[in-house]
């Protein structure tokens, strides 16, 4: 017997219905009975229809069109009525349907695709999500009007009070939603749910430029736990969190960017909507989490659903309802999640976003230049990449220009910028991989998927070095003499990779990382980054640059050390992508070629390392041959692997690293060596 929303296909490829609910036992004896559906979206990321802009080419596995029919069909098998559908945050930023259309300046007079989506397929209610504030809160607050649905969020407020109570409210904290639902006995009886907003406080950090003075975020759980006891006493029968929030093993701990454990704990929830890290609920890669059932779909006993990335997913969770003399209590529930994958787009859906579609279209075929290679991020994270130096040629290049006639115009000018698709929890299609030939908008784009705006800090030679640390934090620590070892460690997204072009630098993969995904200092004698350089030179801990990097990154984001408030020498208003489509516009023929920045020191003969990455790298055969790679096969999810070499005949990029391979000690399980090159001692 199939699962609810499994769908059935016939020849002529339509669905069956789902299911027919089927009522668990009542734990209130005798009391009429009913069902209330919660449907919830998360992080949709302005994926609505099945078209990839940045590739130009339809996409079958996801988009908001598609869930629009699981909308339609869950809704006519349990009324409408008995129906909500929410939304968790995330769906104002993604696409260029979103970034280029629905932003000034690019030509659109329409709504936003997403809200006139989102109001078309008639959504009670949605949260913000950290990418909402990408654009300002100017920005924000003007496209909200547009929602014919609450908007919501409890944390993120105008001014802190003494309590959560008495902070100065952005939004709404929560939102009373009314229903009249029929119970199994044919008798309408009013159902008042109550639906309350979390988003991450660390939103304040990553978009420091367009919140700092005009918007605080408060810790969500303390939020939390201050409203649901008002919620109840405005007359809240049911109690669901729209939480923005992944879900993270613990400890819990005062502002938790992933704090869907710490809030399932709450007393007086009754249902729990969570994303934030792209990521499903419920899932097995969730067996082990503390607190998590995943054949229940509970978190700490909370009925919990986590519906994904891009509208990859439709979350479903049935709350099963009794109505006795003192109200409406849960006495059962059914979570489950619906694939996009295979679901026809609804086509009413379709026909309303005709207009902003082609308008996008028409925005990112626009030519900008040509390239004279190809331009792809199937190997950034294991050999210099040309697209990531063509960023910070723009980057470099604009900061150069903004600090003519400055005090710091005479410092060596630096950029970091970090591979935005390299796979991971994307899937085995989530690169960047742009053909020689004509360079469009959509290829920038793609090139450059977010919208964030350009920084210049003046750092030291120490700063750099403790940058590139939290940077390699990306790979796992690699034994000597120890064939196919994984490379890339799977908890560290391949964003958190920057590469500072114009400097030089080994990175030893026998160091362990001195840093975890938190930014916080591990293995404080650990030292991952050799010989690094600047034209030739070794980099000295006082020695100063000017570096052009992002706004994300400047105020912090990542493991990173939030440098800007006390580093800040430049700041841009227009984000980084316009600044690299003026960058291509201007040069007009490109020939991509990575600058030699960094390379993995060399081991000893037979070491070697499982690269991970997207079956779309066959197409370069010359590219795989240039790292002495071999296939080794793909893999259950898709992606292809590699095994690359780490001996020196593959990676020596100087005479020196031979002596390097002489010189270290490994002991068990212990780094012993700290090789120095430059006639000191590494800090």
């Amino acid at each position: 017997m199939q699962r609810l929303g499994t769908p059935v296909y016939s020849s002529n490829e339509k669905f069956a219905l789902f299911q027919p609910l089927t009522a668990p036992d009542p734990q209130i004896q005798g009391h009429p009975e009913t069902t209330l559906r919660i449907l919830a979206t998360s992080d949709v990321h302005g994926h609505l229809l099945p078209y990839d802009y940045f590739n130009g080419k339809t996409d079958a596995g996801q988009g908001l069109a598609r869930l629009a029919t699981l909308v339609h069909r869950a809704r006519a098998e349990m009324g409408e009525d008995n129906c909500l559908l929410l939304d968790n945050g995330d769906f104002l930023q993604g696409t260029a349907l979103t970034d280029l259309t629905a932003r000034p300046g690019h030509g659109w007079r329409g709504r936003h695709p997403v809200i006139r989506a989102m109001n078309h397929l008639h959504y009670d209610a949605a949260t913000l999500g950290n990418h909402e504030f990408n654009f300002g809160i100017d920005w924000l607050e003007t496209t909200l009007t547009q929602a014919r649905f609450p908007v919501i969020c409890a944390n993120a407020v105008r001014a802190l009070g003494a309590t959560p109570r008495d902070d100065t409210p952005f939004l709404p904290p929560f939102t009373i939603l009314h229903r009249t639902l029929q119970d199994r006995d044919g008798i309408a009886r009013n159902l008042r749910i109550g639906v309350i907003g979390l988003t991450p406080p660390q939103a304040t950090t990553w978009d420091h430029g367009h919140l700092a003075g005009r918007l605080a975020l408060r810790d969500m759980v303390e939020t939390a736990r201050a409203w649901l006891p008002a919620i109840r006493r405005a007359g809240a029968d049911v109690v669901i969190a729209l939480a923005h929030t992944g879900i993270d093993a613990g400890p819990d701990r005062p502002m938790m960017e992933n704090a869907a454990r710490a809030l399932a704990r709450l007393p007086g929830l009754d249902a729990l909507i969570t994303g934030h890290s792209h990521r499903r609920f419920p899932d097995p890669d969730h067996r082990e989490t503390p607190g998590a059932d995943i054949g229940a779909g509970t978190l700490h006993g909370t009925p919990c659903v986590k519906p994904g990335f891009a509208a990859s997913h439709l979350g479903m969770i049935d709350l099963h309802l009794a109505h006795t003399r003192d109200g409406w209590h849960v006495t059962g529930h059914r979570t489950t999640l619906h694939a996009a994958s295979t679901i026809t787009p609804c086509p009413q859906l379709e026909r309303s976003l005709a207009r902003a579609h082609a308008h996008t279209l028409r925005l990112t075929r626009r030519p900008l230049g040509e390239s004279r290679a190809p331009l792809h991020s199937y190997l950034a994270l294991a050999r210099d990449d040309p697209g990531l130096a063509l960023v910070n040629a723009a980057q470099r290049a604009a900061l150069v220009a903004a600090l003519k006639g400055t005090a710091h115009a005479g410092l060596p000018v630096l950029s970091a910028s970090a591979p935005f698709k390299t796979g991971g929890r994307g899937g085995p299609g989530h690169y960047t991989d742009i053909p020689a030939g004509p360079l469009r908008l959509r290829h920038l784009a793609d090139l450059y998927g977010f919208p964030n705006t350009l920084c210049g800090l003046c750092v030291t030679g120490a700063m750099l070095r403790d940058w590139l640390e939290r940077a390699a934090i990306c790979f796992n620590r690699i034994s000597p003499g120890v064939a196919d070892q994984p490379l890339r460690n799977a908890n560290v997204p391949g964003h958190v990779f920057d590469v500072i072009d114009g400097l030089g630098y080994t990175i030893d993969l026998a160091a362990p990382a001195r840093y975890d995904l938190s930014g916080t200092l591990i293995a404080p004698d650990a030292r991952r980054i050799r010989d690094l350089t600047h034209d030739g030179r070794p980099v000295r801990d006082a020695d100063r640059f000017v570096i052009a990097t992002n706004s994300y990154r400047a105020w912090g984001g990542g493991p990173f050390e939030a440098m800007a408030g006390h580093a800040l020498v430049h700041s841009a208003e227009r984000p980084i992508r316009e600044i690299l489509a003026d960058h291509v516009a201007a040069t007009g023929v490109v020939a991509p070629a990575p600058r030699k920045t960094w390379r993995f020191a060399p081991m000893p003969p037979d070491t070697s390392v499982l690269f991970v990455t997207g079956p779309g790298l066959r197409a370069y055969p010359s590219d795989i041959a240039a790292l002495g790679a071999e296939e080794t096969g793909v893999d259950d999810r898709g992606f292809l692997n590699l095994r690359l070499p780490l001996d020196s005949t593959h990676t020596l990029a100087n005479p020196r690293a031979h002596a390097y391979i002489r010189d270290r000690e490994v002991g068990a399980g212990r780094h012993l060596a700290n090789p120095v090159r430059s006639g000191r001692k590494q800090p």
